[in-house]
Parts: structure tokens; sequence; C-alpha cells
């Protein structure tokens, strides 16, 4: 689904879903003509009230709008599972692998592009058992400038509490790392929210952005 006021497209489509979402999110742009070449971290999963279409994701978007690449923690079941994949069209590509989750475990998440730039993997590890899924996505071709922190709902509520990001590491091309200081975009004003813990550096190419911390901690 493709929502024309801010350009997200939904894992609902993928689910296949056509009734509206509602959106909460914080996303980053690098500087004008740099792209994003990984983001990683942990999510903290939160409990979840009752089966629902629960969506919370971190994910990048590229600059033609096509889609979105997403690790995707989905409560409709009415036990969390996380995986990554594409959606939702061009290019069409199958959901990747994923596994069960459960309140207050930490999910780390490793998205890059590899180093001969042609395909992205999703490593995504569940720290409680060591358990974890790896997929890779011929998605070389995407330019992303988007970083978002998502939380999609339909027909259900913000129920389940703050939803916490910790250890993040966004990198970019370029050198000019202004936008890991600057704040992120907040969508429409939706969402109260904290981030500590900012740092930014250079190497060659390459900027790197640490973020110790961002909650999405109510809606406002």
């Amino acid at each position: 689904m493709f929502l024309a006021a801010f350009l997200v497209v939904s894992f609902l489509a993928f689910a296949g879903h056509a009734s509206a979402a509602t959106w909460y999110f914080l996303r980053y742009y690098p500087a004008s003509g740099q792209k994003f070449t990984s983001f990683s971290g942990d999510m903290t999963i939160p409990a979840l009230p009752k089966a629902g279409t629960y969506y919370l994701w971190p994910g990048l978007q590229p600059t033609d709008n096509s889609g979105v690449y997403q690790n995707v923690l989905d409560g409709r079941s009415g036990t969390w599972w996380i995986g990554s994949g594409w959606c939702c069209s061009n290019p069409s590509l199958p959901w990747g692998s994923g596994f069960n989750t459960y309140a207050n475990e930490e999910v780390t998440f490793d998205n890059k592009l590899d180093s001969s730039g042609s395909t992205w993997t999703s490593t995504l590890t569940r720290q409680s058992t060591g358990q974890k899924v790896t997929d890779s996505f011929p998605l070389a071709g995407k330019s992303f400038n988007q970083a978002l922190f998502a939380i999609e709902l339909t027909g259900v509520d913000w129920d389940f509490g703050p939803l916490a990001f910790s250890n993040i590491v966004i990198t970019s091309t370029g050198t000019d790392s202004s936008w890991c200081n600057t704040k992120p975009e907040n969508y429409n004003g939706a969402s109260v929210y904290s981030i500590s813990g900012l740092s930014a550096s250079v190497s060659g190419n390459t900027v790197t952005c640490k973020i110790n911390s961002v909650i999405l901690q109510k809606p406002a």
C-alpha cells in the first residue's frame, strides 16, 4: 500500500489487507546525494495484548518510494513473529524466514549491503536462545535514503506500551554526518519519543551514526 501523505509502503499490503493503517514513525534522511548502506540494532519486544494487526518495524525506504525493506514484528496470530522482507513489488520478492518471540526479549536486526554492492542481507537473532535466521534480497538497485522506526496498526490501538530500540548503528555513503545529529521526522507529530546517545564519525566515504536508544513512548 502506498500512503501518499508520506510515501511509506506498508507491510499491510504484503499481508493482503485493504484497510487503512494508523501510523507512528520516526524517519532519518542522509545528506543529499548519500544513501544508507546498513541499519542494525536491538528491538525490545513489547507485550502483545491480543491477536491483531500490529506491525512494528525498523526499515529502509528507497528514493523512488517503490517499497520498503523491513524487519517486521507481526502480532496477527496472538504470538509475536518477526521476519524480514521487501514489501511489496518492483521487484516482487518472497518474504524471508523468521521466528516467534515474546515480551521483554531482545531481537537483534542487522541489514547490510554486501561488499560487492549486489545484495542486501538481513540477519535476525533472538538473544535469549541464540536462534538466528538470515535472508538475502537482490535490492542493490535501490538507493535507500530513508531509515524508519515504525508502528503500523490496523483495527487496534497503541496498547502495548513503549517500543524501544537500542545499540543502533546506521551507515551511509559520503562524508556529511550532520544528518545523524538532526532530529528525525516525527510523522504528523503523532509520537512522543526519546533519543539518547548520538555519535557520528566519518571514515573514508562512510558515515557511521550510532544511537544508544530510540524509544517510541506513546501516542502524542
